[in-house]
């Protein structure tokens, strides 16, 4: 049986990949897979930067308010529904395009995902312990010591992953990098397009900046509240994201308005040149300019005959 032919649209946010999907989409008869791990949870859409209800009327979306923020979501939950969705949307005679910038859920997707040792309690509670009672940068050091290929890719302040590293070295006794250069994610389920959006630094800070202050202007911050008064704690990880948490500091009365959001057009700066970082690890992507329309559509109608 030949494989489904898949087109991945992927990028820094605001890089455009949205509406380039939404374009392709109704270009080639297809139906859209957010690959965004925030755009999962129900009631937070501002924060998420969720495609409009219109755009969703136009062209169907999945994957997007799957769950409510206080439940689990991972990228092997991202890897099963988005497998699943993609076969209803090829029985429909209809092209799955995956869009978005969690480069885990896309790389779990397309060619597979290390699922590890199974993980032990008693041990990460252990090391979330010493992280509270030491800092984060005292378990950062110790990865490094072990697994410095790991510590190279993992976020100093990421603590579920370098919790998880540690986690690994210590039942396996061997580094979690070993395990995924094993591994080497050689399954490839699906005949995958990679198209890569990137804009001049510039001009991608430049935009960042003003969808921040946009989401500020549509509500982020009742959005915020509301969530609070439904009761989902701050200390949930989706509330922990980009401006959701800076926003929670505000309603605190840790900082102000104008201070949070500075902190949350900084820290989704910082944010994109992450992903920028991920991406361009992959020699498989396809690297476009947003507006060089005609380039992509060629490679698309190229790739799916």
């Amino acid at each position: 049986m030949d494989k489904i032919k898949l087109v991945v649209i992927l990028g820094a946010t605001a890089s455009g990949k949205s509406k380039l999907a939404l374009d392709l989409a109704a270009l080639f008869s297809g139906e859209i897979i957010s690959a965004d791990s925030m755009q999962v949870y129900k009631h937070m859409d501002i924060g998420t930067a969720k495609p409009s209800r219109a755009e969703r009327a136009a062209i169907p979306h999945h994957l997007i308010d799957v769950v409510e923020p206080d439940e689990e979501f991972t990228a092997a939950s991202f890897r099963q529904e988005a497998s699943r969705r993609m076969e209803e949307i090829r029985a429909r005679g209809r092209n799955p395009f995956v869009a978005g910038g969690t480069g885990l859920y896309i790389r779990a997707l397309t060619k597979g995902i290390f699922e590890g040792p199974e993980g032990d309690k008693t041990v990460r509670d252990d090391l979330l312990r010493e992280a509270q009672l030491y800092g984060r940068a005292s378990l950062y050091e110790k990865l490094k010591e072990a697994d410095p290929v790991s510590a190279e890719r993992i976020h100093p302040n990421n603590l579920r992953r370098v919790v998880r590293a540690l986690e690994v070295y210590y039942l396996a006794r061997r580094p979690i990098s070993d395990f995924h250069r094993e591994h080497a994610f050689a399954e490839r389920p699906y005949d995958t397009l990679f198209i890569g959006l990137e804009k001049e630094r510039g001009r991608l800070y430049e935009d960042i900046d003003q969808r921040v202050d946009e989401m500020m202007e549509r509500g982020l911050v009742d959005e915020t509240r509301g969530l609070l008064e439904m009761g989902y704690s701050p200390d949930l990880k989706p509330m922990g994201a980009l401006g959701y948490k800076e926003v929670v500091a505000f309603l605190k009365g840790e900082t102000t308005l104008d201070e949070a959001t500075r902190l949350i057009k900084r820290n989704t700066r910082h944010y994109a040149k992450r992903q920028i970082t991920w991406f361009r690890k992959d020699p498989e992507i396809r690297w476009f300019p947003p507006e060089e329309r005609s380039g992509i559509i060629g490679e698309v109608k190229g790739h799916l005959g």
